[in-house]
């Protein structure tokens, strides 16, 4: 009995130590940034925004340190007529060779617009866990949609551009409620084998919680190998930024935000903004995981954007005083 006691004990101190290095190894690790709020953040609102502003808050994320923006969406201008200009404003795109300019696209028809913009360096390919929403979202069904996206990663590669695979609603559906995690895995392990970029968890409609982001992520992870992940909250029920923590503790590799925590889905009924930039950064930034963002320039690009929409945004670290 004594042997088995020192054995349980030896192993048990092993686990525990193996945990906390992999920890402290999470914690050391670069947290990449991705800024949507050109794309997802304008997307959903009512008012036009100029193009000269969204080039302006372009610029503003690249002189705060993101080197990711999803600048614009390739879809039908008439269901979201905020993106109509996304030819117009990629022509204006400032010319860097260390920024990766995204657009989002659904279908090859804006994929084949994206390319032709010449100045898109990635394609961002969606697709949904559930046919009720996959056909409002994009006149398509899940499997319809993951075909489309895998085509459109090939797509890209052909025409000398990464392409990454988002899958939407992963998280539960607006129509069809929870999403059973067995789907979502299986789709995951199906989009790697495009070999995107990486693979992107979508809270569409913010209904996830962390225990929920930490199986997933872990599950995820667990069956697509190499390819990395990323992760997209919305914060439609105060969860976000606790999803993104439990994401990152789970090795996701990149999380999406939006300056002012602006967005929503036109698609999504009650879908409010993503988890805030500067939100995310204070969080990262304080709990020692680098970005390479500047938090007081993202909270004065905050303050810039508040007025060109004329209200205050949902962020709170830049209504909060510098700390």
């Amino acid at each position: 009995m004594v042997f088995v006691y020192l054995e349980c004990y030896v192993i048990f101190n092993l686990l525990n130590d193996s945990r906390q290095i992999g920890a402290k190894m999470l914690k050391n690790r670069m947290v990449e940034m991705v800024e949507v709020g050109p794309r997802d953040g304008l997307q959903n609102e009512a008012t036009i925004v100029p193009t000269a502003d969204k080039l302006q808050l372009i610029r503003h994320a690249i002189g705060y340190g993101v080197r990711r923006i999803e600048v614009t969406s390739f879809v039908n201008p008439a269901k979201v007529p905020q993106l109509a200009d996304a030819e117009d404003l990629v022509a204006m795109l400032p010319e860097r060779d260390d920024v990766t300019y995204i657009g989002l696209v659904l279908n090859r028809r804006g994929a084949d617009r994206a390319i032709a913009s010449g100045r898109i360096d990635e394609l961002g390919a969606v697709c949904v866990t559930s046919d009720s929403f996959g056909i409002r979202n994009q006149g398509q069904s899940s499997d319809e949609s993951l075909a489309a996206a895998m085509e459109i990663v090939g797509l890209a590669k052909a025409a000398g551009r990464s392409g990454q695979i988002t899958i939407a609603t992963a998280f539960g559906c607006p129509f069809e409620g929870r999403v059973p995690i067995d789907r979502v895995v299986e789709m995951a392990k199906r989009a790697a084998d495009a070999r995107p970029r990486e693979i992107a968890l979508a809270d569409t409609i913010g209904v996830g919680v962390p225990a929920q982001v930490s199986e997933l992520v872990g599950r995820v992870r667990e069956a697509i190998g190499d390819v990395p992940v990323r992760v997209h909250f919305h914060n439609t029920r105060g969860t976000g930024i606790a999803n993104v923590w439990a994401a990152i503790n789970e090795g996701a590799a990149t999380v999406d935000a939006s300056l002012g925590g602006l967005g929503g889905c036109p698609f999504a009924p009650g879908a409010a903004g993503n988890v805030a930039t500067e939100d995310v950064i204070y969080m990262l930034d304080q709990s020692g995981f680098p970005t390479g963002v500047a938090l007081p320039q993202v909270v004065d690009a905050a303050a810039w954007l508040t007025g060109v929409m004329g209200r205050p945004l949902p962020a709170m670290v830049s209504k909060a005083p510098a700390f």
